[in-house]
């Protein structure tokens, strides 16, 4: 058994579920991919579709997806310098749970709002 195949083994995860979310969890990457599937986005243009977070934590959000081969980053030799990031062949696989969140978003928005609200009076 190769090394890497021990490592693999070592690793597993005890739930399914916990694959997805180890890779797409957190504040932003499920948005990073989101604006992903209409093609590719520059780091600046990224940046500005998410206004809340800082250079540094999309930076360090697109380098785990980067690592998890779910995006590519292409730099471009030119001054200034581009960089694009795309979804690749395996972060397209994604598509469809990512397209069902915004579908449930778009669906109980109105739902979650109010029951926060509720919430918050009590």
């Amino acid at each position: 058994m190769s090394n890497i195949q021990k490592e693999i083994n070592e690793d597993t995860y005890p739930c399914p579920v916990e694959v997805t979310v180890d890779v797409i969890g957190g504040k932003w990457k499920g948005l990073i991919l989101y604006h992903l599937t209409s093609g590719h986005k520059r780091f600046n243009e990224l940046g500005r579709l998410l206004p809340k977070t800082t250079q540094r934590m999309l930076t360090l959000q697109l380098r785990e997806l980067e690592k998890d081969g779910i995006i590519h980053r292409e730099v471009y030799r030119e001054i200034p310098p581009k960089v694009e990031y795309s979804l690749t062949n395996f972060g397209e696989t994604l598509k469809p749970i990512i397209f069902l969140m915004r579908d449930w978003g778009e669906a109980y928005e109105n739902e979650v709002l109010l029951k926060r609200k509720s919430n918050e009076v009590e």
